[in-house]
């Protein structure tokens, strides 16, 4: 037999589960045990004491067969039948002593004529003497089974089988109550959730973040109380009152909600985070995001809940319907005919129950308990569809904390917090903290803080290409306090940092000129912004999507520089407009790397100011440019990869066009650079990475130019057009299909670069060498056999490449180009080493003049 402890352990569930019992769960869980000790009191009662005693029905009739013998007394035992487990029986007798009677001795028929006529009076006479009852003719043997046959035949059978019905039932009721702790698709749901909400409840961030509200809040109050005291009358106390516009692309305070009459007087301390217990709360919220994820898409827990809470009610009517019918059943006398007369010679017994007194009782104590119950069962049917239990709502948290932004939830996520409210509020409340964003960010930035200090910062700070110092951040989660006190800092680079937060501490870095935001839409304060308005020289942004990009850059007044780098366009191929950049009234260059169709009509705003314009596609066909004829002033213009197929005409409106760069689309022809001759100014023309085949004689209409850069195309011969252009300093025709080079070459006296690598040139005009101003030149990768001795005609030349053609030896006369030295000289080794020594020791001097290529 299985014990109470055995029995209730399906009670049992882990203790970390109780913030999920309500208190008519634990209500019901206790009138469940009580219910386990009725049942298994009835059945150890009945199982030691239950027992049914039974005596024949004596028929006092004058014919009766049975004379008993008054010879002597013998001993008459009653036999007590003891019912056990499955309806097997144990015997216990008693005895009692009375007059003996041979119950096996039956009078015949004979005999009994004797005594007719006397029978009456001796049955009176025996009747006075015997003092002990009336006999029977029943022995031992027949006692035991007589009282056998009749606790299976007279006894109810509610009679015989109450208890364990109590006990199957209440087994049901337990399992029925805590199913969906057991259940394997709900039991790993609860377990973690339990699990982060310990957790949570726990974490020094929570009361630390609660602290922090209770400290702005108290802050929030005493200001609101003080300004309410000077105000007149009509002037509103409201939270709202001199807060910015939304349309401003500040960061603002939010306002907090204050009740006059209930003042704040203390401020909490607030406690101080460490650097592990950091790194416990960043889990956290990893962990609860996740969780939220998982849990808000399945409502099973829920189901299971108002599945089982149904069963337990369905139980208890039908407990309560057939329960109550059988209390009349159960009484202290019955009477039994058992049909057995040809063995005992009795056809009715009359019997007791013992039992039968207090199994009633324990009946009607098990209906009391069933009811109440049943009417916790009806209340919680009743609380689950009362409200929404699969709907959430933190309105209460927002409204007592600064998080704003908790979510509301919904599905299991939803009906668990209903289940912990019920145990405790504080749970999701604390819970809420590990789902507000900005919780997160508060966290993140003083994590932050801990592990960026100056130091470390500092060590990250190097110099760069202009010789400023620049400070680059990369995929952060915010921007740590320490860099606003480096504040000779020249260029600061922020990049992949989603929740960047420029403070008014900003306005001590006062070297500051160059900010780059790379997917880093930053948000500043006023006074953070104020500084950059007035300071910011040159700002980079790159974006994603152009709605990343911050609304404050648009007000940058003495903006400088402004890069722009991302998609403005969007995918039925309409352009993503910028806003309007008519406050940047000193910007002077702009460049916008994207995947335009067209010029943005906003860049118009700052054309008459802008010098330098710069667009670099993606392989976008630029097919609008009519926006740059009001470009009037601008220097400079580069068109880069946007599949130009001729040079536009809109370029020939800009009359103050310096330098022109098409670099890398698809030219073919440039018969249009006749119309190059209305630019006087132009100086720079740059059309390599093209298709072009050929060069048109009008390019000599071009007096000004000074470089032409027409590397990798389809060249295949230098016209003399190119070599009347008297003030070209540049010449860049590299990686084409040139044979030769014109001996008209030498009428370039003004030229100081020449670039001829990667062609098919074989043979070294003398001419080139009266060209006595160049200082680079480039012959690599051709078919060169010799270098003429005429070379060393060339006094001012520090780069010569020489490498990859077929060349046996280098002139000696190398060493007469006074300013060229070894660095300067890109040729084989072989060739290098074959030269004489004291040539060798000429190109090894050191030069104090730096090298310069031109390119």
């Amino acid at each position: 037999m299985f014990t109470l402890a055995e029995v209730a352990s399906l009670n049992d569930i882990q203790p970390t589960y109780r913030i999920l019992k309500p208190w008519w769960d634990v209500f019901m869980d206790y009138l469940a045990v009580v219910m386990l000790m009725v049942a298994i009191f009835a059945g150890t009662m009945q199982l030691t004491k239950d027992q049914v005693v039974c005596l024949p029905v004596l028929q006092s009739t004058v014919n009766s067969k049975v004379q008993p013998d008054t010879s002597g007394k013998a001993d008459f035992t009653t036999v007590e039948t003891t019912t056990g487990q499955g309806e097997e029986a144990s015997m216990r007798t008693v005895s009692f002593e009375s007059t003996t009677v041979r119950p096996d001795i039956f009078l015949s028929g004979a005999t009994s004529s004797q005594y007719q006529s006397t029978e009456s009076g001796q049955e009176l006479k025996k009747e006075q003497k015997d003092s002990s009852g009336r006999k029977t003719n029943l022995d031992f043997q027949q006692y035991i089974f007589i009282n056998q046959m009749c606790y299976h035949l007279a006894l109810p059978w509610y009679s015989k089988y109450f208890p364990y019905l109590v006990l199957i039932h209440t087994i049901i009721l337990i399992v029925s109550s805590n199913f969906w702790f057991k259940y394997p698709k709900t039991c790993s749901k609860i377990e973690h959730f339990v699990s982060i909400l310990g957790k949570c409840f726990e974490s020094p961030w929570t009361t630390k973040a609660l602290s922090e509200t209770a400290c702005e809040d108290s802050e929030e109050n005493k200001q609101r109380l003080t300004g309410a005291q000077s105000l007149p009358k009509y002037v509103s106390t409201s939270s709202d009152e001199g807060s910015p516009s939304a349309s401003t692309p500040m960061i603002t305070k939010s306002g907090f909600k204050f009740s006059a009459d209930k003042p704040m007087i203390e401020i909490p301390s607030v406690t101080i985070l460490d650097k592990k217990d950091g790194e416990q709360a960043k889990a956290l919220f990893e962990k609860v995001r996740k969780f939220r994820a998982h849990v808000e898409d399945s409502d099973l827990i829920y189901k299971l809940y108002v599945g089982q809470t149904v069963i337990k009610t369905v139980k208890f009517i039908f407990i309560l319907c057939y329960t109550a019918n059988f209390v009349n059943t159960i009484s202290f006398e019955h009477i039994c005919n058992p049909k057995v007369e040809h063995l005992i010679g009795y056809t009715q017994f009359e019997c007791t129950h013992n039992m039968a007194y207090m199994l009633k009782k324990l009946l009607i104590s098990y209906i009391s308990l069933i009811c109440v119950y049943g009417f916790i069962c009806l209340y919680t049917l009743f609380w689950l569809v009362r409200i929404p239990l699969k709907e959430y709502s933190f309105e209460k948290v927002r409204e007592e904390s600064s998080f704003s932004d908790i979510p509301d939830v919904k599905n299991d996520f939803a009906f668990l917090l209903h289940m912990v409210d019920q145990y405790d509020q504080l749970y999701s409340k604390r819970f809420g903290v590990f789902l507000s964003e900005v919780s997160e960010n508060k966290l993140r930035g003083i994590s932050l803080n801990h592990e960026w200090t100056y130091e470390k910062l500092r060590q990250h700070v190097s110099r760069n290409a202009q010789d400023k110092q620049e400070l680059h951040l990369f995929m952060l989660s915010g921007v740590p306090d320490a860099v606003f006190d480096l504040t000779d800092l020249d260029v600061l680079k922020l990049e992949l940092i989603p929740e960047a937060k420029i403070t008014a501490k900003i306005s001590q870095m006062t070297n500051l000129q160059e900010l780059h935001l790379y997917h880093c839409p930053a948000k500043v304060e006023q006074t953070a912004f104020s500084f950059l308005r007035d300071h910011l020289r040159c700002l980079h942004v790159k974006f994603t999507d152009v709605a990343e990009i911050p609304a404050w850059v648009y007000l940058l007044k003495t903006l400088r520089e402004l890069y722009l780098i991302g998609n403005l366009n969007s995918e039925n191929n309409k352009m993503i407009g910028l806003e309007s950049l008519r406050e940047l009234r000193h910007l002077k260059i702009l460049h916008v790397k994207s995947n335009l169709t067209k010029i943005p009509p906003n860049i118009t705003d700052v054309a008459p100011h802008l010098t330098k314009l710069v667009i670099h596609n993606d392989g976008t066909k630029l097919v609008v440019l009519n926006s740059l004829k009001k470009m009037t002033n601008v220097a400079e213009l580069e068109l880069q990869n946007c599949e130009l197929e001729r040079i536009p005409h809109a370029i020939f409106s800009l009359s103050n066009l310096q330098e022109l760069d098409l670099k890398s689309n698809s030219i073919r022809t440039i018969e249009e650079i006749i119309s190059f001759q209305h630019l006087k100014r132009l100086t720079c023309l740059k059309l390599w990475h093209n298709k072009i085949v050929s060069i048109p004689s009008s390019i000599t209409h071009i007096k000004n130019l000074e470089s032409l850069y027409l590397s990798n195309n389809k060249l295949e011969t230098l016209p003399a057009a190119v070599f009347s252009l008297q003030k070209l300093r540049c010449l860049d025709v590299s990686f084409n299909s040139i044979a030769v080079i014109p001996v008209e070459i030498g009428l370039l006296q003004n030229l100081q670069h020449f670039h001829i690598t990667g062609n098919k040139v074989d043979v070294l005009p003398k001419q080139l060498f009266k060209c006595v101003k160049l200082r680079t030149l480039s012959l690599g990768q051709n078919c060169i056999t010799s270098i003429p001795d005429k070379v060393s005609q060339l006094l001012q030349l520090t780069y010569l490449e020489l490498k990859g053609n077929c060349l046996d030896r280098l002139p000696v006369t190398l060493g007469q180009c006074q300013l060229l030295r070894k660095s300067g000289l890109v040729v084989e080794d072989h060739l290098f080493d074959a030269l004489p020594s004291e040539v060798k020791e000429v190109l090894n001097q050191d030069t104090s003049i730096p090298f310069a290529n031109g390119i």
